[in-house]
């Protein structure tokens, strides 16, 4: 049974459209794989494109679709084309899809960093309905965080459509494109920020006594269960942490040293500065090469 007759949702598909994913890497697999998986596409009106054979090869065998270097003569029947390449192959790409004769209602999902809805539509130029998302790696787990925003030509069908894709890899919620670049910063590149945090914390467990396989055990699933609990207690996480804060403690004291430390200020400034870079990947750096 498909993920559409269980919640009542109409198809994501019109009858002979397919659904195409231009840079078949990790999150383009990804993404595909939670579709499958949650029965909301069947593997047969499936594509895929990347640059290198060797990877379509790879691809097509992970995931039992066709993922080839040339997809020119799927293109005409795509319904939804998620766009999964870096922000400065974008231009090629897009030229490829519209030159292999991409229809002007095929809906167009970009996961690139960096690139507005206007630059997009620009190199589309047919009025095709876009929307840009930004999802995160733990996707992979189905613990995916993914922001969305419409173009100009998107209604909201097409976002509800694109809503669905990314709630089969976790959670999906929808803003302004103004809050894109901040939201890449936090969300897109933050497990990255988690996984350091995780490292040192293990690191300070095995400095004080424990092994590397159990400091990482507490450190993972404390952080597992601390978000838990953010998400689900509707508290700030500063009074969950006064909950954890007795007089005196040895938490108070480990709490003093990391403001010692100044920490807050250095995660405030690392997603500000990583909120720059976002800004500045999509601005006319085109590769040239085949995506």
């Amino acid at each position: 049974m498909s993920i559409s007759t269980m919640t009542g949702h109409p198809p994501l598909l019109d009858a002979g459209r397919t659904f195409g994913v231009v840079g078949t890497g990790v999150m383009g697999q990804t993404l595909l794989k939670g579709l499958f998986d949650a029965g909301a596409l069947p593997r047969e009106r499936a594509w895929g494109t990347a640059r290198s054979a060797q990877t379509c090869k790879t691809a097509a065998q992970t995931l039992g679709i066709p993922v080839e270097t040339d997809v020119a003569a799927r293109v005409p029947d795509a319904g939804i084309i998620l766009l999964c390449v870096k922000p400065a192959q974008a231009a090629r790409a897009i030229a490829a899809l519209r030159d292999a004769g991409l229809r002007p209602d095929t809906l167009l999902v970009s996961i690139l960093a960096g690139t507005s809805l206007a630059q997009l539509e620009s190199l589309t130029g047919a009025g095709n309905p876009w929307v840009r998302a930004m999802p995160n790696t733990p996707c992979i787990v189905r613990e995916g965080m993914t922001a969305i925003c419409g173009g100009s030509h998107s209604t909201p069908q097409h976002l509800a459509l694109v809503r669905r894709i990314f709630e089969c890899v976790g959670r999906c919620v929808e803003t302004d494109e103004s809050h894109f670049n901040a939201i890449t910063a936090l969300s897109g590149s933050g497990p990255a920020y988690y996984y350091l945090i995780m490292e040192a914390m293990a690191d300070a467990g095995v400095r004080v006594g424990l092994s590397r396989e159990l400091a990482l055990a507490l450190v993972t699933q404390t952080a597992l269960g601390a978000a838990r609990m953010v998400q689900s207690a509707d508290r700030h996480p500063a009074a969950l942490r006064d909950d954890v804060t007795t007089p005196a403690g040895c938490t108070i004291g480990g709490l003093l040293m990391m403001e010692d430390g100044k920490i807050r200020s250095v995660i405030a400034r690392a997603i500000e500065e990583a909120t720059r870079i976002a800004a500045g990947l999509g601005a006319d750096r085109n590769d040239r090469r085949p995506y």
